[in-house]
């Protein structure tokens, strides 16, 4: 089954509802500075999608979320799992950072969704699938990190259709 626009456009809605309160936040340099550290953080998530058929409810649960930084580069190697009561699904990915304010950065990546479970329903569908996502994340004092991002797994569920999922949480500095 091919995206559907509903799906597009709930995706496009949610980055553009993430993101865009930080083009309006105030800079007190010209240039700013890029979050460029390594952390890990826990938090909540959920999917806001369903796949269509028996077995593919939204699911809300946890996320354990991890980057590191590639030293002098705007690129980013990050770890994601997301879990419930049934099942998991581990997202490694590589992801480009953009610097929108005093470490803050947005990023937008690409990776693939291993579900533990394949055929029971996670927070990114019910298989195995190539995942893009979009998401901010904030140093807001000395060594935590706030982040939240949208992830989309593209064809997550058997039959074809895609699955959006919303994270957020906050993290420790390393």
């Amino acid at each position: 089954m091919k995206l559907s626009l509903k799906s597009v456009a709930t995706l496009s809605a949610v980055s553009a509802l993430v993101v865009s309160p930080l083009f309006f936040a105030g800079s007190a340099s010209a240039q700013p500075v890029r979050f460029d550290g390594s952390y890990v953080g826990a938090g909540v998530g959920g999917s806001v999608t369903q796949g269509g058929r028996g077995n593919d409810e939204s699911k809300f649960g946890g996320n354990i979320q991890g980057r590191f930084a590639v030293p002098n580069a705007p690129v980013s190697v990050r770890g994601s799992v997301l879990f419930d009561g049934d099942n998991s699904v581990v997202i490694p990915s590589l992801t480009y950072d953009i610097p929108v304010a005093n470490r803050t950065n947005v990023y937008v990546g690409a990776g693939y969704g291993f579900v533990q479970n394949d055929g029971r329903t996670s927070q990114l569908g019910n298989k195995d699938a190539a995942v893009i996502s979009a998401g901010v994340e904030s140093e807001v004092a000395r060594g935590v990190v706030v982040y939240s991002d949208a992830k989309y797994g593209i064809n997550a569920y058997e039959g074809g259709a895609g699955s959006v999922s919303l994270v957020g949480g906050v993290g420790l500095r390393f």
